[in-house]
Formats: C-alpha cells, structure tokens, sequence
C-alpha cells in the first residue's frame, strides 16, 4: 500500500519538479526540460510562433550548447509539464523524431519534424527589443 502512495506522490511531483528547473527565456517564456535534448516551451502572454521559436532556440544555444539545427517533436496542444497550459516539445536530436525532419519555411508550431537552424530561430528574440530592460542584462 505504502509502494502505490509513494509512486502515485512522485508522479504527481514529477511535473513540479519539471517545472523547478525550468529556464525563463528572454521574452519570458518558460522552457522545461523533458530529458537529453527534449523540452518543452509553454505558451503564455499571446506570444505566437516567433516568440516559442525564439524560446526554444536561445534554449537549445545557451543551456544545451547547442548551434545546429532545432526541431518540433510535439506540435502545439496540452503541455506536458504544465496542467491546463498549451506548448510545444523541441528537440536538437532529429533521430528522435516521429517523422523525418523537414526544413520550414513557414514559421509554424504544428507541424512535427519542422526545423529551423538556431542561429536562424534566436534572430526572432530580436522581436523583444525595448521591451523590457532586462534584454540588456542577459548578454
């Protein structure tokens, strides 16, 4: 009995956890980690597809060292991490895909496999110029 309370309370916690370790992107989205080179960025304040893409990529740059290309596994629907919030799961890891990697030329979150170079993807976080001052401190 113990055993099914014990591992009902850790899966109850794991998304909260998740949810600690999370990075604040610079257009203040929230990006989680889901584990090796999968995350999810929640969506919140209106931000569309540039802002998610900008969050995912400044992710993949600045907390996975990544600089090749980033892609959609899960397109926009229910977070994984957040209860009653939308987002979209990334990868780095193309193999990990459902479905082949694409190059997208329409900035989208739906469609599984779309990928953008980072170095592309970060040009979006240019879109939170004078927004806020904190842009300037996260150099």
């Amino acid at each position: 009995m113990r055993r099914i309370f014990l591992t009902a309370a850790v899966a109850a916690l794991l998304p909260a956890l998740a949810h600690a370790q999370s990075y604040r992107a610079i257009n203040k989205l929230t990006v989680v980690p889901l584990g090796g080179s999968t995350f999810e960025v929640i969506e919140q304040r209106g931000e569309g597809a540039r802002g998610i893409w900008c969050a995912a990529a400044e992710y993949a740059e600045r907390r996975l060292g990544a600089s090749g290309r980033v892609y959609i596994r899960e397109g926009r629907g229910p977070s994984r991490s957040v209860q009653g919030r939308k987002g979209v799961v990334f990868t780095t890891n193309a193999a990990s895909l459902s479905q082949g990697p694409s190059q997208s030329v329409i900035v989208s979150t739906s469609r599984v496999g779309a990928g953008l170079p980072i170095a592309h993807a970060i040009q979006f976080c240019r879109d939170n110029i004078g927004r806020d001052d904190d842009i300037l401190e996260r150099n």
